[in-house]
């Protein structure tokens, strides 16, 4: 396996900082482990708000270089999570960050929404066949909350994991590999309301002007759509220290952040997920403690 561990996983997200909110817990775990943790973002996430007032000038609409920005904040992120393989589909700048969903950046040539999926996902193919993961994670169908980027990295990534497995297709991007199981970022509702109960708890101290809802969460369902939970309190203090890389996109406050509209919501410890390719590791009725519960290595 020319070197790589017994256990692999590979993550696949649309723009600098979605890895550390997500799964930084999950990132850190598994690479302290030993585990070969690989992360491919499909965009730089040049269309990003700024939060701090002196980058402002980083803007798409005023200097328009706050890709490149990102692209120090993602490997400062990935030092503080213990992760050295990481970088972005087809190289950086490849696709570009789309916008929110519909509006005019959607339709820019080369923007990652408006790209075929069938023309991106042998970027990715090459990756799944040289670390030959045995876990990936991405988002839902929705992108966890619509964003045209989640959607596409969430089609890409399933459909580069069906042609990576095809051994008729593109034998020049390596040799054929299955993945065993695919997870989806969840987190189920009962968690998310306990989160912002301890938050509206905290009451005026933050520095925040207000506090998101349940609604602003990407990937809430209801507890029984989980399948796997990864837990790490340990590793609770990288994953804040990672988000917290990710200044231009997120403020951390203790045990909470914000994005640029200021509004706090809770910051997760433990990590959830749903299997959506493979079989549960866990006995019927219980939820996988190990992403790599019941596969080989």
């Amino acid at each position: 396996m020319n070197g790589l561990p017994a256990r692999r996983m590979l993550l696949v997200h649309a723009h600098p900082d979605d890895e550390s909110i997500n799964n930084g817990v999950t990132m850190a775990k598994y690479a302290a482990e030993g585990a070969h943790v690989a992360l491919v973002t499909c965009t730089l996430g040049e269309e990003g708000e700024v939060i701090p007032a002196e980058l402002a000038h980083l803007a798409a609409d005023r200097d328009d270089t706050l890709g490149a920005h990102r692209v120090g904040e993602l490997a400062a992120a990935m030092a503080e999570l213990g992760v050295t393989d990481h970088g972005f589909l087809g190289g950086p700048g490849r696709f570009r960050d789309s916008g929110m969903m519909g509006v005019a950046q959607n339709r820019r040539p080369g923007a990652f929404w408006n790209t075929d999926v069938d023309d991106a996902a042998p970027y990715l193919v090459e990756v799944i066949r040289r670390i030959r993961p045995q876990v990936l994670v991405t988002y839902d169908p929705h992108g966890g909350y619509g964003h045209p980027d989640h959607i596409q990295a969430h089609r890409v990534a399933m459909r580069a994991a069906e042609l990576a497995a095809e051994k008729a297709f593109r034998r020049d991007l390596g040799e054929a590999h299955e993945i065993a199981k695919i997870y989806w970022n969840r987190i189920p509702r009962s968690v998310v309301e306990a989160g912002f109960e301890r938050l509206r708890a905290k009451g005026q101290e933050s520095p925040m002007p207000g506090i998101a809802a349940v609604e602003d969460v990407p990937g809430v369902v209801d507890d029984d759509r989980i399948t796997a939970e990864i837990g790490g309190a340990q590793y609770g203090a990288a994953k804040a220290a990672a988000m917290r890389a990710h200044g231009t996109q997120i403020a951390v406050d203790g045990p909470f952040f914000a994005l640029s509209n200021d509004l706090l919501q809770p910051l997760f410890t433990t990590e959830f997920y749903e299997l959506a390719v493979g079989r549960s590791g866990a006995p019927a009725g219980e939820r996988e403690q190990d992403l790599f519960a019941g596969v080989d290595a």
